[in-house]
């Protein structure tokens, strides 16, 4: 096994299997360079003939607590968040053709669950959350999500997270098939890295060339959604809701919203 650091990211290798650790704890939260980083890492694990299987995990309270919305809170204005950058590196993600399995110790909020969404398999712990609170903060999703999203739970389940953005616990997460399984969190890593051993022990070629069966024309679909959900953004994010959505995240209080 050996251990490396880079731009937020903690890297290291067990046997066939790579894990990418996102290490910007507390909340892990989106950025231009933490998403290049990660895009640049798991090209570099795509292109390596030792690495069969990749799992997602990361340090602190939070899998991914989605963008840093304090800018916005302090200053108002749109979010500091490049979003074009963002996006562009985001996408890359679905380009991927090794099988990622995401370990979620904690919360996905936001953009953290488009990254969720990225991996093939979700494995959480009891502590996991999941929220796509977009609506509620006042504006459109991201990340490729009003694909991903539908697409792995179904259309109404979907919409109803969207528009309500309720944040949902491990238990009804695995009922709705937003994660794959639920265990302990001292058994988290060690079930992760069963799964991906277990798929690293079948014929890498097959598992590939099935991969980019089951998933064909997704990250097209993916990118074609994005620009849609990026344009979107760019309006919604100079309304007044979206100013309000942002305070009332801070304030911890609901919303009220005007349509403006």
């Amino acid at each position: 096994m050996n251990d490396s650091t880079s731009m937020g990211l903690r890297l290291r290798r067990e046997g066939l299997v790579a894990w990418v650790v996102l290490d910007a704890p507390p909340h892990n939260h989106v950025t231009v360079h933490g998403m290049a980083a990660l895009a640049e890492a798991l090209a570099e694990l795509d292109a390596d003939d030792s690495c069969r299987a990749i799992v997602l995990a990361a340090q602190g309270k939070a899998f991914c607590a989605g963008a840093d919305f304090a800018s916005v809170r302090d200053e108002g204005g749109p979010p500091s968040l490049d979003t074009r950058e963002f996006y562009r590196h985001a996408m890359r993600l679905f380009d991927v053709g090794k099988p990622i399995i995401a370990a979620i110790q904690g919360a996905a909020i936001g953009a953290g669950v488009g990254l969720a969404l990225a991996a093939d398999f979700r494995i959480g712990t009891p502590a996991a959350r999941f929220s796509v609170n977009f609506n509620r903060l006042g504006f459109h999703p991201g990340f490729g999500l009003t694909v991903t999203l539908p697409r792995l739970i179904g259309a109404q389940q979907a919409a109803l997270l969207f528009y309500t953005g309720r944040r949902i616990g491990a238990e009804e997460a695995l009922r709705i098939g937003l994660v794959d399984e639920c265990v302990k969190a001292d058994a988290l890593a060690a079930r992760c890295q069963a799964l991906a051993d277990e798929i690293a022990t079948s014929a890498p070629l097959a598992v590939r060339s099935t991969r980019q069966a089951l998933r064909a024309g997704l990250a097209e679909q993916v990118r074609q959604a994005n620009a849609h959900e990026y344009a979107t953004q760019q309006v919604q994010f100079r309304s007044d809701d979206f100013q309000e959505g942002v305070r009332a995240m801070a304030e911890r209080r609901a919303p009220v919203f005007r349509g403006r």
